[in-house]
C-alpha cells in the first residue's frame, strides 16, 4: 500500500477546519474548556488523548 500524501493533507486540513470552527463559533466555551483542562491531572489528559486516538482509528477503520 502506498501513502497518499494528498489524502493526508486533506484530512489534516479538515482537522484544522473543524478546530477553527469551534473557536470561531464558541470562543467563550472553548476558553472555559481550555481553562478547565488546566486543573486536570496529566494522567487524565493522557487517557483522554489516547481515547481520542482510539476513536479516530475506529472511525478510519469503519470508513475503509
Amino acid at each position: 500500500m502506498q501513502f497518499d500524501f494528498a489524502l493526508f493533507l486533506r484530512a489534516l486540513g479538515l482537522a484544522f477546519v473543524l478546530e477553527g470552527l469551534c473557536w470561531a463559533l464558541f470562543p467563550g466555551g472553548m476558553r472555559r474548556a481550555m481553562a478547565g483542562l488546566l486543573s486536570r491531572p496529566e494522567r487524565q489528559l493522557r487517557l483522554a488523548g489516547l481515547a481520542a486516538v482510539a476513536a479516530g482509528l475506529l472511525v478510519i477503520r469503519l470508513a475503509l
